[in-house]
């Protein structure tokens, strides 16, 4: 049986085993998902961030440094701190690959419209 700690350590390997640049894997993460939607509002140092999660601040940092690695976010320092902005061009990446199921939705969404025309 592993401890708590040992079960952490083995989720940080596998998730240090990630490749650096797979944007699916970062935004896979509920916790990241909703550090890029503060930061599409602007610019924003850690702890500010930190503040609006159930979590420590070191567990926010460890997150940002996954959308660093996969250059979702960039950093910058400004006196003693970091500041965080989001980077979306490599959300492009994401939006093609959906891109290629749109017709599926399209044609559902027609054909839904299709069958609540011919029902009123």
């Amino acid at each position: 049986m592993l401890t708590p700690s040992k079960q952490r350590r083995r989720a940080q390997r596998q998730q240090d085993s990630q490749p650096a640049g797979d944007v699916f894997h970062a935004v896979a993460d509920p916790t990241r998902r909703a550090l890029l939607d503060l930061l599409a509002h602007g610019e924003e140092p850690v702890n500010s961030l930190a503040k609006r999660f159930a979590m420590s601040r070191p567990a926010i940092s460890q997150h940002l440094a996954i959308l660093l690695r996969t250059r979702l976010v960039r950093a910058r320092r400004v006196g003693r701190e970091r500041r965080y902005r989001l980077q979306p061009q490599p959300l492009e990446e994401i939006y093609d690959w959906v891109a290629l199921y749109e017709r599926f939705w399209t044609n559902k969404l027609s054909a839904l419209g299709e069958h609540l025309r011919k029902r009123s």
